[in-house]
Parts: structure tokens; C-alpha cells; sequence
């Protein structure tokens, strides 16, 4: 690392000494009402005899941006954007080596544009940063009236499959945050309570600095909702329904889709008010084919168990939040906000199953056993979560923020198995019933300063978090004689995460060069409780986690970024909670208390390219995985598999990522990503006690793809595949998976209303979309599930837009809790 940290420091006095002789100039641009930084302002250095372009750049944002390399002589700068008034400084005179700074612009923004003109344009699709990359998210219309999953799929590195788990560049582990707030949760879970109209874009942090949380194997995901008004009122509302099924699957009930939100944003003068509120239900149909067999050496048998059957989603979540942000003068800024929310979700499996038991040398049959097992699991959660923010600009620029945060969540749910005979289902074999409650309390405090030193900035800060979780767990069997081990599916688990952390980063810029290096120390300790010992599982953990990135711009037409980051993947209490559970009639899940966290270590290189009708990057980037973690199945009787979490020694990840975004006619609008990686896993396994090797290596690779069609009179037909390959696993292999969708939208009075129709999960009778294959195999068993979800699903939107989006509406949102739901 400290080669890392030379070879910046050596290239910094480089530059600076080449370029020594050339002036500069310096400055901040911020909008004249509320008193906010504005990014991606365009500031344009004009030759004062002439009006010639000399040079130009955009704002970053935090508003600031830097001329340099500018010979001696009298220029005019011209600053604009697009809402507001374009300001004139003449008169600018520059000698050599002179470092000029305009201190802060205001533009005002232009009433009479917002007012009168439309923007038919679409910003562009994706943007690359020193440490991120940008995607608005109103380019894929097939994901409005759904949620930020929707979104997040269309993305190049990232992949969805069929039982809604995302990952990034391969990994399913990263940090949520949204506009900039940690979301220590679990991602599926947040990110389905997002409402996708609400998104303003999305950012991917993969390689982060030290000044976010570590958290997250694979980088982070930074979701910015949309913004509110300048001073005045808008309001935002979306209504979506679903049509009838296309597609039978012999389910006990039918689909039920059907949504909407509202967003009211109040600006007046020192004080911006929030209200969002959603409500979506969402069911989805499907079924199941699934083919187990087992063998028990012992007894010298194999034990086949093939089902098939019914597998659907009963979905629904509603939520309301509130923002209330007040600057009583430009140099404080006070915010609070407020979230209650509910989800819930009930998965049935009715399936049939045709068990048979033959001797394992001559497979003569020795029985046969045909059941029907009706399985039911709910799971709920209630989230309540309040959080205040203070920020403090100095005389000297520098700022102080300090925010305060609580979450409460109440998680229940219980699972119901229950065996009948076949066909006449009038006697029941076995009755298990599995309820849980599982409440969770969580507190942050966080302290951020950051100063201006020499050309950059030095950031500093600390951050305290706390979460406890009390689980309890209940289980009781009809007839109680056919499983006398009952007694330890019950219990109770209690977890307790403290982490102390502390960092420090400087920003700063060379000429061309960009560059951000930081160092963050943490201080982790976890305990874990269980009714059924006495003396507690504790983790104690004493971590650097360097970062440090680049960007260097050749010309306005290409550039090339670097980046360097160290990670955690923390596990979370389900994982921790050794207490089985009954999850289906053939499987038992449990965790492990003694599980390590992964450690990671992340590296990339990439190369962006901005041409006339678009643009172009591609990255290679490196994941070395220390104690990565497994999901494996091992034999709990002849008819019942394990699932359960293990650590194996170590894995590793290469890739190439790549992304481009043309427009080749004017009413063409083509975007294409692509990602290919090498995953390889190998070393020692720990499956209750006993020892296992496991090696396994394979390629993956995705492909995301979305094209728009403006067909003019406000007609827009969008259509995009998403495809991920097959994906090697620690047992085995999850198959490929294949969901193409499109949409339609015409809109009415200069953009104020429109009305979509979307078909998602197009099958067309011979695709196979929307389904995947999951097997895994051992010395003694092998399982494969084919999942069929349902495909060519319709929906109408409409959407109502009143008054135009200017200040982002900073709305709170679960932290904790929607983790372990």
C-alpha cells in the first residue's frame, strides 16, 4: 500500500512541476435560491477578442470546478445550464501562473424555460466517474410502475436470477445506500420497497473510498430518488394494474397485480417538505419440478424422492415517508425524516411427491410411498425507522455533518408443512408448524469534516453503529412420535454487532489528473447468544481498509481509471442462526454462530470513450475472496436434505465489464452491456463437523440490452433481454436464465400525463424466460428444481406529473430490519 500512496504522491509533484507555468482558474457553482451546490454545470472559457472557445469543463459535484493549463491573456467565462440563466464574467485577465478564483457563482434558475419550453431529449444513459458509474433510470420504461430491481437489472454488471437474488460482477454481496444513507440490509428486500418511478438514477460505487462503510464484497449500490421542485409545489403520482394471466399453471388462486405512488414535494423559501407513499401487490404464479435422490451407505439404499407442483408468490408492501429539511441561512442545513412501512409475503408449494426406496447394488425396489404436501410460509415485517441530520459550512468552505439514526423492526412469519395421502388428501400423515418472531433494534451516529487543503480536499470522521436482534423460534410436529428430535428446532438466538470505525481520505487533482487515496480503521465485535448454551459465540475484529482511485483524462474523447479497495462481506443473523427450520417437506435450513465474515479485496481498470452519438467504457476488475460463503445441502434422513451456510477457504474472480450507449438516428436510442467473469472456489469445507474439499471453476457471462424507439406524435416503444449465462456453484451449477420484456407509452399535455402498457417476462410460447434450473450434488445425494415463474405478464400504467423536478427529495429508508426479513 505504500507503493500505492508514493507512486500518487510522485506523480502529483510531476505534473505540478511540468505544468507550473500555465494559469488557472477556480470556482464554485451553486443555484441562487436554495443555496445548493449544482453538478454538471457547463463553464466555457471564451477568448475575449473573439469569443472563441479556449476551453471548458462541468461542475463536480459539490459545485466545484477548475480551468488549468490556460496561457496568459483577457478571456470571458460563461457558465450555464440547463433551467438556468446563463452568466457572463468578462473582463477575466490572466498571467502566467497565476491561480485565479471566482469564488462562488449563483445562476438563477429560468422561470420562463420551466415554464414554457419541453424537453423532448433524453439525458445520457450512463456517466463515468473516478469511482462510479451513473444510469438514469428513466431510460428503461419496462421498469415504471415496478421497483429499484427492475432498474438495477438492465444494468451491465448486474444480474438477477430466478429467485430474485442480485449480484454484482458475480457477487451477491454489496451496501445499499440511498442518497447516500447506508442501508445495511438486505438488498432484494430494500430494493423491491423502492418504487422504480422514484429513481433518479443509480450509481455503482465498485471500488469505494474509505469514507463509505467497507460493507459489501462487490462495491456498492448508491440509489438517488428523484428531485423536488424549486420554491413552489409539485406532486408526482403513478397507477399501475396488471391484466389477466396469459398463462395457466393449475394454481389454487389466481395473480393479483395491481399499484401505485404519490410523491408531494413542498418548497418554500428555508423550508422543503417530502411526503412519498406506495402500495404494491404484485403475486406471481409458477410451479416447481423438482428430482432428489439420497443414499445411505449404511443400510446400503438409495432413496429417490421426484415432485412436482405448484410454487407461487402471494407479495404485497405499502409505505409512507416524509423529509423535512430546513436552511435557516447558507451555512446550515437541518434535516429529519420519518419512514413506517409494511411487507408481506406468502410462498406456497403444494406438491406431489413420489418417494421410493431401492437396494443401491441390484436397484431392486424395496418400497414405494406417494404423498401430497401442502407448504405455506409467510414471512411479515413492520419497519419504522427516524433519522436527523445537521450540516455546517464554515467561513472557510469547510463543512461539519453529524446524523443521528433509529430503526425499529418487527419481523414474524411461520412456516406450515403438512402431508396427506394421495389422491384422496383426506388424512394427514405428519403436521409441522414452525412460527418465529424476530424483532430488531439499530443505531448509527455518524461525524464528517471535511476542508479544503491547497488544490484538494481532506475528509475525516467516525462512526459509531449498534444493532441487537432477539429471536425466537417455535416448532411443534403432529403426531409428536414422528420426529422425536423436535425439541431442538426451538429456542431462542440473540445477536449483538458493535462497530467503531474511523477514516480519512484526501481529493485532489493534478492537471488531468484526478486521484483519491484514504485509509479507515474499524473495531467490529459480535456475540451471539443461543437458549440452549451457556456461553456465548464472540467475534472480535481489529481491520485497515485502504482504497485509493485515479482518473486520468486524455482529452475531452477518452479517459482511463483505476481503482483499489478493501472490503468486508459482514454475515447477517440468519446466516448466524443455528436453530433449524422446516422449510420444505424434503428441507431443513440452519446457519452457523461461528460463521467468519469475507474479506476482499477489489481491483479495477477501465477505459471510458465519449464519441458524437454516444458512449463507450469498459473495466477489468479482480476479486480476491477470503472466507467465502457457501450455501451446501448435506443428508438430514433418506428424505430430507440440510441447506446450510459453511465458510470455504477462499475464492477468486476476474472479469471485463463493458457498456455502451448510440444513438445511430434521431429517434433510435440503443444501449448494450455486457459482462464476462471467471469464478473459482476452492479449498476446505466445514458441513457440520465434517471435512470436505471443494473445487470449482467455470465462466459466466451476462448480457443486458435495451432499445428505445421514439415513433413521433409522444409514441415510445422501448425493448430490452436480460441473459445470464449458467453459474458454477460450491455443489454444483444454477442454470441460465433469460427475462425479455417490453413496453409502449404514448404521453399527453407536454409531457404532464402518459399511459403505458408493458408485457414482462416475454415467453412467446418457446423462449423458456423465466425460469431456472438449480442442482447440487454430493458423495451422497444430488438434487436439481427446475423454478418456472410466470411469463407474459401485461400491465397498463398512467402517470401524472405536476410541476418540474429540480432539488433532490431526500426520503429515509429501511436500514436494518428488511435484512433478515
Amino acid at each position: 500500500m505504500k507503493k500505492v500512496y508514493f507512486t500518487l504522491f510522485a506523480i502529483l509533484i510531476l505534473s505540478q512541476s511540468i505544468f507550473a507555468q500555465s494559469a488557472s482558474i477556480k470556482g464554485l457553482i451553486f443555484n441562487y435560491q436554495n443555496k445548493q451546490p449544482i453538478e454538471y454545470a457547463s463553464i466555457a472559457l471564451l477568448n475575449a477578442k473573439d469569443s472563441t472557445v479556449v476551453s471548458g469543463v462541468v461542475s463536480q459535484q459539490n459545485g466545484l470546478f477548475s480551468l488549468t493549463k490556460i496561457n496568459a491573456g483577457n478571456y470571458i467565462v460563461k457558465v450555464f445550464f440547463v433551467g438556468y440563466e446563463t452568466k457572463y464574467i468578462d473582463n477575466v485577465i490572466l498571467e502566467n501562473r497565476q491561480e485565479l478564483n471566482l469564488n462562488t457563482i449563483m445562476l438563477k434558475p429560468s422561470g420562463k424555460f420551466l415554464g414554457e419550453v419541453t424537453v423532448t431529449g433524453k439525458k445520457p444513459i450512463n456517466a463515468n466517474k473516478i469511482d462510479k458509474q451513473t444510469y438514469k433510470s428513466d431510460q428503461f420504461e419496462t421498469a415504471k410502475g415496478g421497483s429499484a430491481v427492475d432498474v438495477l437489472k438492465n444494468l451491465p454488471s448486474v444480474t438477477v436470477n430466478g429467485q430474485g437474488d442480485i449480484s454484482v460482477r458475480g457477487s451477491t454481496g454489496f451496501l445499499v445506500l440511498v442518497n447516500g444513507k447506508p442501508v445495511l440490509t438486505d438488498a432484494q428486500t430494500v430494493l423491491s420497497q423502492l418504487p422504480a418511478n422514484s429513481i433518479e438514477n443509480i450509481e455503482l460505487i465498485t471500488a469505494p473510498s474509505a469514507k463509505y462503510d467497507p460493507d459489501g464484497k462487490s462495491g456498492i449500490i448508491n440509489i438517488i430518488t428523484k428531485k423536488g421542485t424549486t420554491d413552489g409545489i409539485g406532486f408526482v403520482a403513478n397507477v399501475q394494474g396488471g391484466l389477466p394471466s396469459t398463462t395457466a399453471y393449475n394454481n389454487l388462486e389466481k395473480p393479483v397485480r395491481f399499484g401505485g405512488d404519490v410523491t408531494l414535494n413542498i418548497k418554500q423559501k428555508n423550508w422543503d417538505i417530502s411526503l412519498g407513499g406506495n402500495y404494491v401487490r404484485n403475486d406471481v404464479n409458477g410451479r416447481r419440478d423438482g428430482d432428489v435422490y439420497t443414499k445411505n451407505f449404511t443400510n446400503n439404499t438409495i432413496t429417490r424422492f421426484p415432485s412436482s407442483g405448484e410454487r407461487s408468490f402471494d407479495k404485497y408492501n405499502y409505505a409512507g415517508r416524509t423529509s423535512i429539511i430546513y436552511t435557516p441561512s447558507k451555512n446550515d442545513i437541518f434535516s429529519v425524516g420519518f419512514f413506517a412501512g409494511k411487507k408481506f409475503q406468502a410462498r406456497r408449494a403444494d406438491i406431489l411427491y413420489n418417494n421410493s426406496t431401492a437396494d443401491l447394488t441390484t436397484n431392486t425396489t424395496l418400497r414405494q410411498f406417494v404423498y401430497f404436501n401442502s407448504n405455506l410460509q409467510t414471512k411479515e415485517g413492520n419497519f419504522t425507522l427516524a433519522n436527523f441530520d445537521y450540516n455546517h459550512t464554515f467561513k472557510n468552505k469547510s463543512t461539519l455533518t453529524t446524523s443521528v439514526l433509529y430503526e425499529h423492526a418487527k419481523l414474524y412469519g411461520n412456516t406450515s408443512n403438512k402431508n396427506f395421502n394421495y389422491p384422496a388428501k383426506d388424512q394427514i400423515y405428519q403436521e409441522v408448524y414452525n412460527p418465529y418472531v424476530n424483532p430488531i433494534d439499530g443505531y448509527r451516529f455518524k461525524l464528517d469534516y471535511a476542508t479544503n487543503i491547497g488544490s484538494g480536499k481532506l475528509e475525516s470522521g467516525y462512526q459509531f453503529r449498534y444493532d441487537t436482534q432477539d429471536g425466537q423460534f417455535d416448532y411443534t410436529v403432529t403426531p409428536a412420535s414422528s420426529q422425536p428430535d423436535a425439541a431442538r428446532f426451538r429456542g431462542t438466538a440473540k445477536a449483538k454487532n458493535t462497530i467503531n470505525s474511523v477514516y480519512s481520505q484526501y481529493t485532489g487533482k493534478a492537471n488531468k489528473l484526478q486521484y483519491v487515496a484514504g485509509l479507515r480503521y474499524e473495531y467490529a465485535a459480535r456475540e451471539v447468544n443461543l437458549s440452549y448454551e451457556t456461553k456465548p459465540h464472540n467475534l472480535d475484529l481489529s481491520n485497515l481498509f485502504p482504497s485509493a482511485n485515479i482518473l486520468y483524462t486524455f482529452n475531452n474523447f477518452w479517459n482511463m481509471k483505476a481503482g483499489y479497495s478493501k472490503r468486508v462481506q459482514r454475515n447477517n443473523n440468519f446466516e448466524l442462526n443455528p436453530i433449524p427450520e422446516r422449510e420444505h417437506s424434503e428441507t431443513l435450513e440452519q446457519g452457523d454462530p461461528n460463521l467468519l465474515p469475507q474479506f476482499v479485496d477489489l481491483a479495477e481498470f477501465g477505459i471510458n470513450h465519449n464519441f458524437k452519438q454516444g458512449n463507450f467504457f469498459t473495466t477489468l476488475y479482480f476479486q480476491n475472496i477470503k472466507n467465502p460463503i457457501q450455501r451446501v445441502n448435506s443428508v438430514y434422513a433418506d428424505t430430507i436434505l440440510n441447506r446450510l451456510f459453511t465458510n470455504a477457504e477462499r475464492a477468486r474472480l476476474f472479469g471485463l465489464e463493458m457498456g455502451t450507449n448510440i444513438k445511430p438516428a434521431k429517434w433510435v436510442t440503443l444501449y448494450f452491456g455486457a459482462n464476462i467473469y471467471n469464478y473459482t472456489i476452492d479449498g476446505g469445507l466445514n458441513i457440520l463437523g465434517t471435512l470436505s474439499t471443494v473445487s470449482n471453476s467455470s465462466w459466466v457471462y451476462s448480457v443486458n440490452t435495451n432499445a428505445s424507439f421514439n415513433l413521433g406524435k409522444k409514441w415510445l416503444l422501448q425493448a430490452n433481454v436480460n441473459y445470464t449465462s449458467s453459474k458454477p456453484t460450491a455443489q454444483g451449477e444454477d442454470s441460465r436464465f433469460l427475462v425479455p420484456n417490453s413496453s409502449i407509452k404514448k404521453t399527453f399535455a407536454n409531457g404532464k400525463y402518459s399511459i403505458g402498457l408493458q408485457w414482462q417476462n416475454m415467453n412467446m410460447g418457446f423462449l423458456n424466460a423465466n425460469q431456472q434450473r438449480i442442482t447440487t450434488f454430493g458423495r451422497d445425494f444430488y438434487t436439481t428444481t427446475n423454478y418456472i415463474y410466470e411469463t407474459d405478464v401485461l400491465l397498463l400504467n398512467f402517470s401524472f406529473n405536476f410541476s418540474k423536478i429540480a432539488s433532490k427529495t431526500k426520503l429515509p429508508n429501511s436500514e436494518i430490519g428488511e435484512k433478515e426479513f
